[in-house]
């Protein structure tokens, strides 16, 4: 996973995208720090404020009982010059929620992160063992097209897995996980029944062409060489696939417009066409009480909250998002390479206090998280923290005397140092600033002292966090529904999104077996939940909760909301009668 100073900008102006950069197929590292979470006029608004399912909240409706045609406005952060989304320059909050309505994904997420068939696409797909290899076979609906009337075929498949394979490096892609593991794309009975063999197995194979993963189907036509793949969506979108296909693209509106395709051969979409809005994330709140917008992703901003609860026409969605607020403490710091220290500063944390601060004024019930890999309503999840998890200042600072650093005074020394460390936050991040308060207290409770530094957001990642240029520093890890092969970036000891920088081969064995036992998915879990609790004693990464997905919406529009971990099926949107 690689972290960008674009995603810390997006949620920097008060947005979370609930599809960030994902350069691995599991876990996403969100460069983004939450935002403003304070903002609520009662002590005891969250108490008060009705349970949302943790689920998925979209106001289910059958398709059938809905209007037919209407216009929904969508509200995205970002417009875009490059549309492919697979391309590292695509791959941004806005693009990805247009592309998305338009590209075919061969999957479909439920609540907690399964994948089933998208069968307009996919009628049926399955993993074999032949040979000692992994082979999965995928049966290509025959009735799928591409907008300009080409057959969806296996030469798409093999194409995408060329290009997204990372063995040219003139394709500029977003991810390579899973494709850097195939040995071959080949035709199968027809050109509708693709044939791919693994060089090395591939546990989250489901993730493959999956906008739940961000990685939807290109046709081969735009990714069969390099430079098509980089510029052919540049400026344009040529050529679609889905429920909805292109209206127009207004570069001087910022707007992109999206019809019902009358060629489509699935469910007839209710919606005559979806109408994209990219504004500044301040501008959501104002446009959706005006009736501008009938939807925005309200992320960690509580004013914005508000604002859409006094809206008549409007209510809010909320379930349990796929991402989470941690901590990352910098194991090659002096101060910290003892992990006996990190893991005294995890006991120090009171998680549930922060968790009630953060989430204020949004109306969600916070709760701890006790897993690095999964989230509380996905497939598996559980608690591995076992003591580290629980805040007890009196066992941090029995650790802390353990591990040579004494009480003098106020403050632990050892060898004439200060035991201070330095919390690197970006600026414009209310949530960062709120949790570097509340750790300035709770550390001092046990003798640590806390120096908190605000650093320009551009600056952030490049200069401070990836460089490893910090103590401890908060941000969002985002996750997808696949659990097994996305977390070696973070929390392998030589991944390359692993800013903690601690790990060992136990973790990396584990986290390499889950992501390659593609024949016995729950093993694979139980190889998820053995790797957490060995990222638990490492102690670089401290999970604080799990962050809500939070949608605002016209109440008379269903099949939309707060999605979770479940995917959108656009053409199943529409207005009730």
């Amino acid at each position: 996973m690689a972290v960008t100073s674009q995603q810390l900008k997006e949620e920097a102006s008060m947005k979370v995208s609930r599809y960030p950069l994902s350069l691995v197929a599991t876990l996403a590292v969100s460069s983004l720090a939450l935002t403003a979470c304070g903002g609520s006029d009662s002590d005891d608004a969250q108490e008060k404020a009705p349970q949302k399912s943790t689920a998925v909240n979209i106001k289910a409706t059958d398709p059938a009982k809905l209007k037919q045609g209407g216009t929904m406005n969508w509200a995205i952060d970002t417009f875009a010059t490059q549309w492919n989304i697979t391309e590292i320059d695509g791959l941004q909050a806005g693009p990805t929620e247009v592309m998305k309505a338009l590209m075919p994904s061969l999957w479909h997420s439920d609540a907690r992160g399964v994948q089933s068939p998208n069968k307009a696409f996919l009628l049926d797909a399955d993993s074999a063992t032949v040979k000692g290899k992994q082979v999965v076979t995928w049966h290509l609906n025959p009735k799928a097209k591409w907008s300009d009337g080409t057959p969806i075929t296996w030469k798409d498949l093999a194409a995408n897995a060329t290009a997204l394979s990372g063995q040219d490096e003139a394709y500029k892609v977003t991810s390579t996980l899973g494709f850097d593991r195939i040995a071959e794309v080949k035709k199968g009975k027809d050109d509708y029944e693709a044939v791919m063999t693994f060089d090395k197995p591939y546990a989250d194979w489901k993730a493959m062409y999956n906008a739940s993963n961000n990685q939807p189907l290109y046709p081969a036509k735009y990714v069969s060489d390099a430079k098509s793949f980089n510029t052919a969506y540049v400026n344009k979108i040529p050529v679609t696939g889905n429920a909805f296909k292109l209206g127009g693209i207004d570069k001087s509106a910022k707007t992109v417009t999206v019809v019902a395709d009358p060629k489509w051969w699935g469910d007839k979409p209710r919606l005559d066409k979806i109408v994209f809005h990219a504004m500044d994330s301040a501008s959501m709140p104002g446009a959706f009480a005006n009736g501008e917008v009938d939807y925005f992703d309200v992320g960690g901003d509580a004013s914005a909250y508000k604002q859409a609860t006094q809206v008549s026409a409007g209510e809010i969605r909320e379930a349990g998002g796929p991402n989470y607020r941690q901590l990352t403490f910098n194991g090659q710091s002096a101060k910290l390479k003892d992990p006996k220290v990190r893991q005294a500063l995890f006991m120090a944390t009171d998680r549930e206090t922060i968790a009630k601060s953060d989430l204020k004024g949004l109306g969600w019930k916070p709760a701890t998280m006790n897993n690095h890999l999964l989230v509380a309503n996905q497939k598996g999840y559980q608690d591995n923290s076992g003591k580290l998890g629980t805040y007890d200042p009196k066992a941090a600072g029995k650790l802390l005397d353990e591990a040579g650093w004494k009480l003098s005074g106020k403050v632990r020394k050892k060898g004439g140092q200060e035991l201070s460390l330095r919390f690197v936050i970006p600026s414009s991040t209310p949530a960062s600033t709120n949790e570097g308060s509340m750790l300035t207290q709770m550390y001092q409770q046990v003798g640590v002292k806390l120096q908190v530094q605000t650093v320009p957001v551009n600056d952030f990642f490049d200069k401070y966090i990836t460089p490893g240029d910090f103590d401890i520093s908060p941000y969002t890890l985002i996750g997808t529904p696949f659990p097994a092969s996305g977390p070696a970036n973070i929390y392998t000891a030589k991944g390359g999104n692993n800013n903690a920088k601690v790990g060992n081969k136990k973790l990396d064995d584990l986290l390499h077996a889950a992501s390659g036992n593609a024949a016995d998915p729950a093993d694979s879990l139980k190889q998820v939940n053995q790797a957490d609790a060995e990222a638990w004693q490492l102690a670089g990464v401290l999970p604080l909760y799990q962050r809500p997905d939070i949608a605002a919406i016209k109440k008379d529009l269903a099949n939309m909301g707060a999605l979770g971990m479940t995917d959108v099926v656009y053409e199943h949107i529409g207005f009730t009668k």
